[in-house]
């Protein structure tokens, strides 16, 4: 996927100016398709400039104009397009499991210590997840279209970061054990 697209789909979901886009990213769709605001910005240039997003200035007191984009119909042709082709399965590249196969060949305290400090980071990340299902999904069997799309994806969060919690719980038991024998 490219960044046009993940900007597309939030642009479509609601206009903004590159910098409340980019807020949008740290709050919410960066949890799964990281960019920073430089990316962002040059991304919205290219996009103004073949059409996929339009462009307006809004006058504002006191500050410089602000750029609000939203979703031009090339871009929403564009997202259709993307959303009908196929995809790829995800490639995980995952820098902590190839430090843990590589775990005989270095500091294993070290490693140990680093897969713990993932585990509290994800750990937190899936508290943050379950607060934001709890806050805007309160009822999910009344969701549906567009609020549904966005719980779906908060779900699939919420059971990667289950996951990666277990796997480093596994991971630090398994290493306990190896260091008893």
């Amino acid at each position: 996927m490219a960044l046009e697209h993940a900007i597309l789909v939030s642009l479509d979901e609601r206009s903004g100016s590159g910098y409340e886009l980019a807020r949008r990213f740290e709050k919410s769709i960066g949890f799964f398709w990281a960019a920073t605001h430089q990316q962002i910005y040059r991304t919205l240039k290219r996009m103004v400039d073949s059409g996929w997003v339009s462009c307006d200035e809004v006058a504002q007191e006191r500050r410089p104009d602000k750029k609000v984009y939203e979703v031009a119909e090339a871009g929403r042709a564009e997202l259709a397009r993307w959303l009908a082709s196929p995809g790829e399965p995800e490639t995980i590249r995952h820098e902590l499991a190839l430090k843990v196969r590589g775990a005989s060949l270095g500091d294993r305290d070290a490693l140990v210590r680093e897969v713990a400090r993932h585990r509290d980071l994800h750990s937190e990340r899936l508290d943050v997840f379950r607060a934001i299902e709890k806050k805007d999904f309160p009822d999910p069997s009344a969701l549906s279209g567009r609020r549904l799309h966005q719980y779906l994806v908060l779900r699939g969060g919420v059971r990667a970061e289950q996951a990666l919690v277990e796997w480093c719980d596994e991971v630090l038991a398994a290493m306990r054990e190896d260091d008893r024998r």
